[in-house]
């Protein structure tokens, strides 16, 4: 069997009963939409971040959508963020009319390089959007002091951080709103697309209930436009609940899992993950880099091992965003880190027999070079 791709399947059998247990539940409480599942969840993520308030949506990317329109980032409107990210981050800031301006990584973390935030901050500027990249968190105490100088809100995009914490402090808690995916591979996964927004500001919280919910407050009365069908969905809520319970059990066996590689390659020729100084990590990806990935790979898929590249193309440099008229050498480290890293299997079951066969391959491979 192929080696690298993401599997769930003992997760579930190990969870079964209650994720079973949970959907009946949902079924019996005689409320399928926005019931007291979905209240429920909020309450109770919202105090795993020590905030006031959560609002649950439908996926990861309309909770960066349903942000920025909450803090009325719109056409003409530019949002500082970077392109060593997942293409959602920027496809959300297109969809409110924004235009992303992009600044370059940290070469060891590959995360925000904070330093370059003021000079590209102008008359536009309307928020600051970093993203808590891999699993650990960008240097969010010198972002909030840039976005104070500038009276800039901050929205953090947590859809890898769940847990993560810098000087202590969980990814999500320190900026305006912070906006959070729950695909089922990320570190706390529903069973199907999930997402939310938390927040400490009570209006921000209000837009947020309005705008998920066609920009009702009251049943079929529209208060404000526009609004949207983002809801999050009650099952998923619910599972949610209970896998929320597990979260430091899932960092736990992810930190695990990062020990085995860092034994098994620290040795090698691979560049493994830096952890930035004042991070915990939760390993929601493992990348490495190597200046022979391509041929890394293609040895390793001779060996019936595929591993994935987290990210191969910089948003800047994607056809899809060419309108924003970027162009090779616009951001060398992070169109550098492009062309050399990969990522290696990580999630909780992941098998010990399983990766170490990962780790002899890669051993085996990086010899022959």
């Amino acid at each position: 069997m192929t080696q690298g791709v993401w599997d769930y399947i003992d997760e579930y059998e190990e969870e079964r009963d209650d994720l079973l247990d949970a959907v009946d539940t949902v079924f019996r409480s005689g409320r399928l939409v926005l019931g007291e599942s979905v209240a429920g969840f909020e309450r109770e993520y919202a105090a795993r971040h020590g905030v006031g308030h959560c609002v649950g949506v439908d996926n990861g990317t309309n909770a960066l959508v349903l942000a920025l329109r909450a803090l009325g980032v719109g056409p003409g409107d530019e949002v500082v963020t970077v392109s060593n990210t997942a293409a959602p981050t920027v496809v959300a800031i297109d969809a409110v009319g924004a235009t992303p301006v992009f600044v370059d990584v940290v070469p060891d973390t590959m995360l925000m390089d904070v330093t370059r935030v003021p000079g590209v901050i102008g008359d536009r500027t309307r928020c600051l959007l970093p993203v808590h990249l891999y699993g650990q968190c960008v240097d969010t105490e010198a972002l909030r002091d840039i976005a104070a100088a500038h009276d800039l809100p901050i929205l953090e995009d947590c859809a890898q951080a769940h847990g993560a914490t810098r000087n202590g402090v969980p990814a999500g808690s320190t900026g305006t709103l912070a906006a959070f995916s729950f695909y089922p591979t990320k570190v706390l996964g529903a069973y199907g697309d999930a997402g939310a927004v938390i927040t400490d500001d009570p209006a921000l919280d209000s837009a947020l209930r309005r705008l998920r919910y066609y920009g009702m407050e009251d049943v079929y009365h529209v208060v404000a436009t526009p609004g949207y069908n983002s809801r999050l969905d009650e099952v998923q809520a619910e599972i949610l609940r209970r896998r929320l319970r597990r979260l430091d059990d899932y960092i736990a066996r992810r930190r695990l899992v990062a020990d085995r590689y860092r034994e098994g390659l620290g040795d090698t020729s691979l560049r493994l993950p830096v952890v930035a100084p004042d991070n915990t990590h939760v390993y929601y990806l493992y990348v490495v880099r190597h200046p022979a990935r391509d041929l890394i790979l293609e040895r390793l898929r001779e060996r019936d091992i595929a591993l994935n590249i987290s990210y191969r193309w910089p948003v800047h440099l994607q056809k899809g965003f060419a309108h924003l008229g970027g162009g090779p050498g616009d951001l060398p480290v992070t169109e550098a880190a492009a062309e050399e890293i990969f990522s290696l299997p990580m999630y909780p079951s992941l098998r010990p027999d399983a990766q170490d066969r990962v780790i002899e391959a890669l051993r085996d491979v990086l010899a022959e070079l």
